[in-house]
């Protein structure tokens, strides 16, 4: 890895990217368990995918400016990875 990704985003109502600019990266994308309700993440045909509090998953060589979340305001998801 040649860049660690360390980012907490707080989730609002809205749609929004995990991250402003197009960062490719292998991470794992994580609901605390401490998160009041699902966070939706924007699926690739407009549905939403909930995640449950305490739900995580590994993804390898994604664009995370590319997923979108939107959930319980103050709400959290957690992105740890890095950049090759």
């Amino acid at each position: 890895m040649n860049n660690v990704i360390m980012r907490k985003l707080t989730i609002t109502a809205a749609y929004q990217p995990l991250v402003s600019t197009s960062i490719i990266g292998s991470v794992v994308i994580s609901c605390p368990p401490t998160n009041a309700g699902v966070v939706n993440f924007l699926g690739d045909t407009g549905n939403d995918i909930p995640w449950r509090p305490g739900e995580w998953h590994e993804f390898h060589n994604v664009d995370l400016s590319q997923i979108k979340v939107k959930g319980t305001a103050g709400d959290l998801v957690t992105v740890v990875g890095g950049t090759w």
